[in-house]
C-alpha cells in the first residue's frame, strides 16, 4: 500500500528512467546531491512538496526555468522532455515517511576517454586547448562532477554549473555579457550587462556608471554579446555520451 506522503507511482520505461537520471546527474546533482537527497546550497528533492504533489514535470518544469531564480535556484538550460524524464527518474525512487532508501550515486566518470579526446576536438579545440587555456584545468577540481559543471558552463551561467563558489575551484576565465542600448535619439549606450528582463535592463558603462532603462516592447533596441553562446549552443547538441566521453578526457589531462 502507498504512503500518502510518499506515494507509489507506475514505473516509466526503463530508457526514460535511464535517460532522466542521465540528465539530472549532468544538471542537477551538483547541487541536490548525486542521490538527489540534498547537496551544495540544493534542498532534498525526495523530499520536496513540489516534487511529491508533480505528476509528469508540470510542477518540476517552472521551476527549472526560473521560476524561483530570486530565491537562489537559477534557470537550468534543459528542454521539458528532459524535465519529464528527470521527474519519472525522481518519483521512480521509493522513499517511505521514515527514512530514505539510499540510491547508487551516479559515477561521472564513466565515458570512454579516447573517444572523448576526439570529440573534444571536434567540438571544442576551436575555442579550447589542453595545453593552453586548459592546461592544468582538471586538477583544480577534486570533484570530477564540479569539473564537469566548470567546462560545460563556465562561471555557472545558464543553470548547468554551480560557480567556483561551490566547486571550491576557480572557473575557466569567460568575459562578462556586454550589450548596446540604442534609444529612440539614436544614441548607443554600452555596457557590461548587469540585469535584463521584459520591462527593464541595468548595464555598467565603461566609466563604471550604472545605467538603466525601461522597456517597452522592442524600445530601446538591446542587442547583447554573450561570450558564453557557443557553450549554450553545444548544450543543446551534446548526448549524455559525449558529455561523459569528454568528462573522462579531460580527468586525465590532470
Amino acid at each position: 500500500m502507498g504512503n500518502t506522503a510518499f506515494p507509489d507511482r507506475p514505473k516509466a520505461p526503463q530508457e526514460v528512467l535511464d535517460h532522466g537520471k542521465a540528465v539530472y546527474g549532468v544538471s542537477c546533482s551538483f547541487c541536490h546531491g548525486s542521490d538527489a537527497g540534498g547537496g551544495e546550497g540544493g534542498p532534498n528533492l525526495l523530499r520536496s512538496e513540489v516534487v511529491l504533489d508533480d505528476q509528469n514535470g508540470e510542477r518540476i518544469a517552472p521551476i527549472v526555468h526560473g521560476a524561483r531564480a530570486s530565491q537562489g535556484m537559477p534557470p537550468i538550460d534543459i528542454t521539458d522532455v528532459q524535465i519529464t524524464d528527470v521527474a519519472a527518474w525522481l518519483h521512480s525512487i521509493h522513499v517511505t515517511s521514515r527514512s530514505l532508501q539510499p540510491v547508487t550515486p551516479i559515477n561521472i566518470v564513466t565515458g570512454n576517454a579516447k573517444e572523448g579526446e576526439a570529440t573534444f576536438h571536434t567540438m571544442c579545440s576551436s575555442c579550447h586547448s589542453i595545453t593552453g587555456d586548459l592546461k592544468g584545468f582538471a586538477g583544480m577540481y577534486k570533484d570530477p562532477r564540479s569539473m564537469q559543471q566548470a567546462w560545460l558552463m563556465p562561471g555557472g551561467q545558464g543553470g548547468r554549473g554551480p560557480g567556483a563558489g561551490a566547486a571550491g575551484a576557480p572557473e575557466l576565465h569567460v568575459k562578462p555579457a556586454t550589450v548596446t542600448v540604442t534609444i529612440a535619439n539614436g544614441q548607443k549606450i554600452e555596457g557590461e550587462l548587469n540585469r535584463i528582463d521584459d520591462f527593464y535592463i541595468s548595464l555598467r558603462d565603461k566609466d563604471g556608471n550604472s545605467r538603466s532603462f525601461l522597456r517597452d516592447g522592442d524600445s530601446p533596441k538591446v542587442e547583447i554579446h554573450d561570450p558564453l553562446v557557443p557553450h549554450k549552443e553545444l548544450l543543446r547538441k551534446y548526448t549524455d555520451k559525449e558529455i561523459h566521453d569528454i568528462t573522462a578526457y579531460l580527468v586525465t589531462t590532470k
